[in-house]
């Protein structure tokens, strides 16, 4: 039966073959036939229908769970491993640095110059406190080619007490200094003086000021905080200042933004002595009283403090007065172009400047006691600028700004007087400064960076370049250029280390100068050299009390002349310790 299914299926194939041959011998002209083609089929939406009813599964096992139970067969198994014994991170904190309220500073120099603080501050219960400060920087002199005495001593003593409470929170400052100096800076390249002349110059000026004043502070208060300060200022030729000065300041918010008026009351009573330049007393008596209003808006990255300056100064020159309204414009915005990468900021800001004898004593020592007295009055300070970050430890700052003054206070040699038979005071041989006023426009570019290298390590350096507009011929005393680069390296646990740059442009100031003929007159405008200097530390922390220093000063040895005719000491070296303490 097998083999006849085999045959069978030879057959087939053979017949197969034999007709697919004879078709190939077939003619190829399969003639002409009428093919009708019928377009299929195509639904619409409108053949379609819906299923208007949700099928029913009547299948109940379908809608049922089956409940599964599970079981776990356990049994025991003989183990042998013992775990062992967990142990801490071998993490050890960083030590917490103790703190101390007291320290003591003494150091010692070349020149014979001394530098001492004391420091104390003690709780005298949870809210009071009570705390003094002493300083004393003192040196011989000892400046090649001075012939004059050039030393000088500075020591104050501050003392403060103070009251904390949850609302409110006021302090209570008293404070006396002692300066002396002397008007070392004779114009000898100028000018010749003789032996005897040289040795009758009395050069000492001494100066004092006594401070009294107080801060109070209060919180969720319309009343923010006042300062009071009066100071009582006067030398060794009968001149004297009075200053008293009143800030306080307000500050509400109003729906989200915050409102704030400060208020300043400022006085100053300023009299001069009756001396060889001058035939009478000399009295200066300005009051002035500001009130600042501002508004400040804070959208997102964007802010704003829309404020101004409303002045009000009754002055008297002698008997002479004169009273005067200024409206200045203090205004600041700022934007963060790329988060704190990027701030842009600008302003234009004016204000009443009160000037008095003794700031300018703190910007120059060696005026004499003769000075012209007028504040100051800053119009505008437009300016414009960039900060942020280079990178998270790298941050910089560049500003410019257009600067409008008027009365600008300018310091200037006072020039000799014809001394042929003369009793001069030790001020009137060109060793000193005046002062006189007038208008001045200042351009000025200004550039910043600093950096947090690590921990231990940080650096930054600034730059400003000053171009000056002056109805006189040169903006006396004031430099084109300034500069300044410092370095800090906390160089080992113990071992520490300093290090700062500073450089000044040249700056002009007009010399007159009689010779002992007075009819020889030599009237000129001389140039004060650009100058830099070099500072460095290193210091050595014995323990967490005692700490060892050294400070090298002018270390290029350069002696440049801040102001006319005074030269500054050369490398200076000064030696000493700090001890930390607590009662």
């Amino acid at each position: 039966m097998k083999i006849k299914f085999e045959y069978k299926i030879a057959v087939i194939v053979a017949l197969g073959a034999f007709q697919g041959a004879f078709a190939q011998k077939e003619d190829k002209n399969i003639g002409t036939e009428v093919v009708n083609v019928v377009k299929p089929y195509t639904p619409t939406i409108s053949d379609a229908f819906k299923v208007k009813e949700t099928p029913v599964i009547e299948d109940e096992e379908n809608t049922q769970k089956e409940n599964i139970e599970y079981n776990i067969f356990s049994f025991p198994v003989a183990s042998t491993f013992t775990p062992s014994k967990g142990r801490a991170a071998g993490v050890e904190p960083p030590k917490r640095e103790k703190l101390f309220n007291n320290y003591a500073t003494l150091g010692i120099g070349n020149y014979g110059t001394i530098n001492a603080e004391l420091f104390v501050t003690e709780n005298l219960n949870r809210n009071e406190y009570v705390g003094g400060m002493l300083r004393h920087l003192s040196s011989q002199g000892g400046i090649d080619g001075v012939v004059l005495d050039d030393q000088y001593y500075n020591t104050g003593i501050d003392l403060t007490y103070g009251n904390r409470q949850q609302a409110y929170s006021w302090n209570a400052d008293l404070g006396y200094q002692n300066q002396v100096y002397n008007w070392y800076g004779l114009p000898l390249e100028y000018t010749t003086f003789t032996e005897d002349v040289i040795t009758g110059i009395d050069e000492q000026q001494t100066y004092h000021t006594l401070k009294v004043g107080g801060n109070v502070s209060m919180e969720q208060s319309i009343f923010k905080d006042a300062s009071l300060q009066y100071k009582r200022f006067w030398d060794a030729f009968d001149s004297a200042e009075n200053r008293f000065i009143l800030k306080p300041s307000f500050d509400v918010s109003v729906l989200s933004e915050k409102i704030k008026l400060d208020f300043v009351v400022d006085y100053v009573g300023t009299t001069f002595a009756e001396n060889n330049i001058v035939a009478e007393e000399q009295k200066y008596n300005y009051f002035n009283i500001g009130a600042q209003p501002s508004i400040l808006f804070q959208r997102d990255d964007f802010s704003v403090n829309l404020g101004a300056g409303l002045f009000y100064s009754m002055g008297k020159v002698n008997e002479e007065s004169e009273s005067k309204f200024f409206v200045y414009p203090q205004v600041k915005a700022s934007y963060k172009v790329v988060g704190d990468l990027m701030i842009a900021y600008a302003g234009a800001e004016g204000t009443l400047k009160q000037n008095s004898y003794e700031e300018f004593v703190s910007q120059n020592p060696f005026v004499s006691p003769t000075l012209a007295m007028a504040p100051t009055d800053q119009q505008y300070d437009i300016y414009v600028g960039l900060k942020g970050k280079l990178a998270s430890n790298v941050a910089y700052n560049v500003r410019g700004s257009y600067m409008n003054e008027d009365d600008r206070a300018f310091f200037i040699n006072n020039g000799t007087s014809a001394f042929a038979g003369d009793d001069l005071e030790g001020y009137q041989y060109g060793n000193s400064f005046g002062v006189i006023y007038n208008k001045l426009k200042t351009i000025s570019f200004f550039g910043e960076l600093k950096a947090d290298f690590s921990k231990k390590v940080s650096a930054g350096i600034n730059a400003t370049y000053y171009s000056y507009d002056t109805d006189m011929e040169e903006a006396w005393n004031l430099p084109d250029m300034k500069v300044s680069a410092n370095i800090d390296v906390d160089i080992t646990e113990k071992w520490y280390a300093g290090a700062n740059l500073f450089f000044v442009g040249e700056r002009k100031d007009f010399i007159s100068l009689m010779d002992i003929d007075p009819t020889v007159d030599n009237t000129q405008v001389i140039t004060l050299d650009s100058y830099f200097d070099i500072n460095t530390n290193v210091g050595y922390r014995y323990n967490e009390r005692l700490t060892g220093f050294l400070k090298l000063n002018n270390i290029a040895s350069q002696d440049y002349e801040k102001w006319s005719s005074y030269p500054v000491q050369g490398f200076q070296f000064m030696l000493g310790a700090s001890y930390k303490f607590n009662f």
